[in-house]
């Protein structure tokens, strides 16, 4: 018998200029945007350090592309 085994990517970080570079944004943007409720917020990865889920970013830029506004 043969199971396929459905194929995951791995979840990824994305620190903020990696944020800043995908999204075309500048770093004051990105948090005003936070703020509003507009753009996905960060994670702590460390006690000084914040990364965004890098299928959060693809889906906020995937429903721009698309019209949507949130």
């Amino acid at each position: 018998m043969n199971q396929q085994v459905p194929t995951q990517q791995p979840r990824r970080a994305l620190r903020l200029p990696q944020v800043l570079d995908r999204t075309g944004k500048s770093r004051a943007a990105v948090y005003r945007d936070i703020a509003a409720g507009k753009f996905p917020a960060p994670f702590k990865i460390g006690e000084r350090a914040s990364a965004w889920s890098e299928a959060d970013i693809e889906q906020w830029l995937a429903n721009r592309m698309a019209g949507v506004s949130k």
